[in-house]
């Protein structure tokens, strides 16, 4: 049995390892902070971790992406796609019930900072008065209004949390966007496929270029481009090194044994620009999950 390290039960991070898996055995590891979750594969101590890397409305999450480029040298083995259904959650008995909330009793409103930022035209709109305050995940805020009770408190966070802390659903879907959703990769040491399941092949690299190469952006861009080498994605984030200094995150759709890829690499590398390969993995779409797991 796989062990899965992520973050706490009742997160959105847990919802989505529930509905990757559907009814194959793994044991969960939870843990508060997000350190602990990449360290726990790095040592060791589980099979995978669960990142959440990319979310519809927030874009990147930074600070995930910077420990997979900085802090720990792990692969990418897999990634999925699930939608991140966030909800106001408290008690009926201090505010009323869904449908019919008073929400000028809500005195404050927690939830994880990317959780929030995709619920602020609901907070702004139903209860500006409410103080926001930012912890480490949706579970600890569900669980912190659970220990106040009376006190006006409410929380962003999943169905599942709630039902894990006793408390009620006030305001169902509050995200700014239908369309919310939140990118996954499991980090690991080997590599993992779903039984069954049809998968598109990605690979993940990090370019840094050279410092004094007029151009050099251009010239990677070409490599990929004349090859018809499809990106997905590519985003700028800084080295930490020195003002103005950037390395380039690309998702290309392609596996890494790929003869057009490796040649693209190695044109690059030609330029003087450094790549390291950060994972070549199956990539799992919503639709296609919803399929085959439900």
């Amino acid at each position: 049995m796989k062990r899965i390290a992520l973050l706490p039960e009742g997160t959105v991070s847990h919802e989505a390892v529930l509905y990757l898996f559907g009814e194959e055995p793994v044991e969960l590891v939870h843990h508060k902070q997000i350190s602990d979750v990449f360290l726990s594969a790095v040592n060791g101590d589980v099979d995978f971790s669960v990142i959440p890397v990319e979310n519809t409305i927030e874009g990147s999450v930074s600070l995930h992406m910077d420990w997979l480029v900085h802090e720990v040298d792990i692969p990418m083995q897999l990634e999925w796609v699930y939608p991140s259904i966030q909800n106001l959650i408290g008690r009926k008995s201090e505010v009323g019930t869904e449908g019919n909330v008073d929400f000028s009793k809500i005195k404050r409103v927690l939830s994880h900072p990317v959780a929030m930022a995709q619920c602020q035209q609901f907070i702004r709109s139903h209860m500006p008065q409410a103080e926001l305050e930012n912890v480490g995940s949706t579970a600890e805020a569900i669980e912190s209004v659970a220990k106040h009770e009376g006190e006006g408190w409410t929380a962003i966070g999943t169905s599942l949390g709630a039902a894990r802390f006793g408390l009620d659903i006030l305001a169902k879907k509050v995200t700014d966007h239908n369309n919310n959703f939140t990118r996954f990769v499991l980090i690991g040491r080997e590599s993992i496929q779903l039984s069954n399941r049809q998968a598109s092949q990605k690979t993940s690299i990090l370019v840094t270029l050279p410092s004094d190469f007029p151009g050099a952006l251009h010239q990677v861009l070409s490599a990929f481009a004349w090859r018809k080498l499809n990106l997905s994605r590519i985003e700028s984030r800084p080295t930490k090194k020195m003002l103005g200094n950037y390395y380039f995150y690309m998702d290309v759709l392609e596996q890494i044994d790929s003869i057009l890829l490796n040649a693209a690499i190695g044109e690059i590398e030609a330029l003087g620009c450094q790549v390291r390969i950060l994972g070549s993995y199956p990539s799992y779409t919503y639709g296609e999950l919803q399929t085959e797991v439900q």
